[in-house]
């Protein structure tokens, strides 16, 4: 993989979805991340499976950096007991700074932000803005489809077949960061 890891950008939902499992990996990736010396980088949420990632890699003696639109302080509950909390004016801002702060993405179940924010670092990725390894955590099965789509766009003539190693995908937060350290 690219370079040394320090910190790792995690985008993941607001919400802990429907299955105990979501946040149980977000629990275990966010401690698994403090016990190696990785700092996060995340929304800076406190609630969902944000909530759980922050506490729990905060739980571990961990760094947590988070980045919030200022519109969404009240409305994700910015998280106050973090190590940093950077507020920003806008979206676009948020997802800038999470990249300067990070080495390497990571991406949770979530919805449709973290899809935005997942498909936009791989959209950098492809351009070449940056060379930082991607991460999909297929909890329980829940980017069992991104395979087939992509196989989808590569097959309708959309994506070269090159474009499908911009990231990778892992089932569990422990193979995920071996291979993020590689």
């Amino acid at each position: 993989m690219a370079g040394t890891l320090n910190n790792i950008c995690v985008f993941c939902g607001a919400s802990a979805g429907n299955g105990h499992e979501h946040a149980k990996a977000a629990r275990v990736l966010g401690r698994t991340m403090a016990d190696r010396g990785l700092g996060l980088v995340y929304g800076a949420g406190n609630v969902g499976l944000m909530g759980e990632l922050a506490d729990s890699a905060l739980s571990a003696g961990g760094r947590v950096a988070g980045v919030i639109p200022e519109r969404l302080m009240n409305r994700e509950l910015a998280h106050q007991d973090i190590t940093e909390l950077y507020v920003v004016s806008t979206m676009h801002e948020r997802k800038a700074k999470m990249h300067d702060l990070c080495d390497a993405y990571i991406a949770l179940p979530g919805g449709i932000g973290t899809m935005e924010e997942f498909f936009e670092a791989v959209t950098w990725r492809q351009l070449g803005y940056h060379n930082k390894p991607i991460a999909l955590l297929n909890v329980d099965g829940f980017y069992d489809g991104i395979e087939s789509f992509f196989a989808t766009m590569q097959q309708g003539g959309f994506l070269h077949s090159n474009h499908r190693e911009l990231f990778f995908i892992e089932t569990t937060p422990e193979m995920l960061l071996n291979r993020l350290a590689g």
